[in-house]
């Protein structure tokens, strides 16, 4: 039966499957890392324990997903030898020095002062500790600065010449690392982080304000994530019309898939397709639900700018123009969403009802995960917008892929897929069921190992967690 399969798109699949997996963790531990930072740091400014209440609340599920994300990783860099041997062997002489100097710079920053970020707070003391969590948090962005510049030079290939064996190697490391498109990719792509992490934040503080609004640590979480959400996402969406602009000079191809734009529009402006079907066959977009002159005035500023369709262009070398026209319409909707529910909470604050609008925190809750489809979402426009290319215009996927069996490569997926599911399945659920508790003053978890805050408790009442009575005689709260 798996003869019937292209080894080539079974390979595709496998690598998109795994990366898939990888990109939700990193992309919730960049922006979790520097959130644990900021909170780490309001406490040392404040002396609020809230902030270490949540410090301690989200350092857990840091842990977890960093974990995760490590592990993910692996699995996934282990396919560069098996299934895309032809493409490491080529551009070997580039990426593999940049994926060297995000283990030997980021990665070991990370994992070197993670654990004094997770255990040392007693043994080294808070200022040190902070340090810790801050440098893991630069740490992670460091991660994302290298893996980006490595995917990023696939896309607009710089600073690089080709040798008699076919090698793709670098003339100048700078021009290689900073290639035209890295730029603006990490912006976009570091934002994207911060800003999923903000809804997951957002999201399990309005889930516990829907169960108790008085709840500091639950207020405090939803208060910061929306200020995120109202700041941050004009932002990002201001980098992603910056980030079109460049992809429109150097790949016009995956622009023009993703707007199903298959003609060039020299006759007039070229109008922004909201909805339709794409049909590659007949080359057309059908049923297309269409704003006049959107499209020029956002990808070149101008009411009657002519931006080339996909008949400009080998057919051969068209992306799948269904799958990034759809792909990147998730992406933007989500993007619009996120920033409605930042205006709708500005809205609720300037009111004084932040806490209390009961339809922002339900909003909110079902907003939550959606950070991570719009993450899936971009990378899978920017992915299959690059086919039928590895190395953008240069090393076509399919020359790309080991000499394997399709037999070796299906048997590979199908271990893949059952043992994902069942390893991280069981970890997505452990963060969940940590989620789902709600955020407590940290001398009511751990009463065994934390100085006792609340007057008037009794070493048997700290071993039982309780505070006892405060000082004017009513049960603390």
């Amino acid at each position: 039966m798996l003869e019937s399969f292209d080894p080539v798109l079974l390979a595709r699949i496998q690598f998109a499957f795994t990366v898939s997996f990888h990109i939700i963790f990193p992309a919730f531990s960049i922006g979790l890392a520097s959130y644990l930072a900021v909170v780490l740091s309001l406490h040392t400014i404040t002396g609020r324990e809230v902030f270490m209440d949540i410090f301690r609340y989200w350092v857990k599920i840091f842990a977890i997903a960093f974990g995760m994300g490590v592990v993910s990783g692996i699995t996934m860099s282990y396919q560069f030898g098996t299934n895309w041997s032809v493409f490491s062997d080529k551009t070997g002489p580039i990426l593999g020095p940049l994926m060297a100097y995000e283990v030997l710079s980021a990665f070991f920053l990370e994992a070197g002062f993670l654990g004094i970020m997770l255990f040392g707070r007693k043994k080294v003391g808070p200022t040190l500790h902070l340090i810790a969590t801050w440098v893991v948090a630069i740490g992670t962005v460091g991660s994302a600065f290298w893996i980006l510049s490595v995917n990023s030079w696939m896309h607009t290939p710089a600073g690089f010449e080709i040798n008699d064996a076919g090698q793709f190697v670098a003339t100048d490391w700078w021009a290689a690392v900073f290639n035209p498109s890295f730029p603006y990719r990490l912006v976009h792509m570091v934002l994207a982080a911060y800003l999923t992490t903000a809804f997951i934040v957002g999201g399990v503080g309005a889930f516990h304000l829907l169960r108790n609004r008085s709840n500091a640590g639950a207020r405090m979480m939803f208060s910061m994530a929306m200020w995120m959400a109202a700041i941050v996402t004009p932002i990002q969406i201001m980098a992603g019309d910056l980030h079109g602009v460049n992809t429109l000079e150097h790949q016009p191809a995956k622009i023009a898939a993703m707007e199903g734009h298959f003609e060039t529009n020299s006759d007039g402006a070229m109008p922004l397709y909201l909805f339709g079907i794409p049909d590659m066959e007949a080359g057309e977009m059908k049923y297309g639900v269409s704003i006049p002159y959107l499209g020029s005035i956002i990808l070149d500023h101008s009411l009657d700018g002519e931006i080339q369709g996909l008949s400009e262009f080998p057919r051969e070398d068209w992306p799948n123009v269904g799958i990034v026209f759809w792909s990147f319409r998730v992406m933007v909707g989500l993007g619009f969403a996120m920033l409605g529910i930042g205006l709708w909470a500005l809205w609720a604050r300037y009111r004084g009802t932040l806490y209390e609008s009961t339809w922002l925190h339900r909003a909110s809750v079902a907003m939550g995960p959606m950070g991570f489809v719009a993450v899936l979402a971009g990378w899978i426009t920017t992915e299959v917008g690059r086919q039928p290319f590895t190395v953008y215009g240069l090393l076509r996927t399919s020359d790309s892929v080991s000499p394997v069996a399709v037999e070796a490569v299906g048997t590979s997926l199908v271990a893949f897929i059952v043992v994902y599911f069942i390893l991280f399945g069981a970890g997505t659920f452990y963060i969940v069921r940590l989620m789902g508790k709600e955020p407590s003053p940290w001398d009511l978890d751990e009463p065994a190992h934390q100085p006792i805050r609340s007057a008037g408790v009794t070493p048997v009442q700290a071993l039982e967690g309780q505070r006892g009575p405060d000082p004017a005689g009513t049960p603390a709260e």
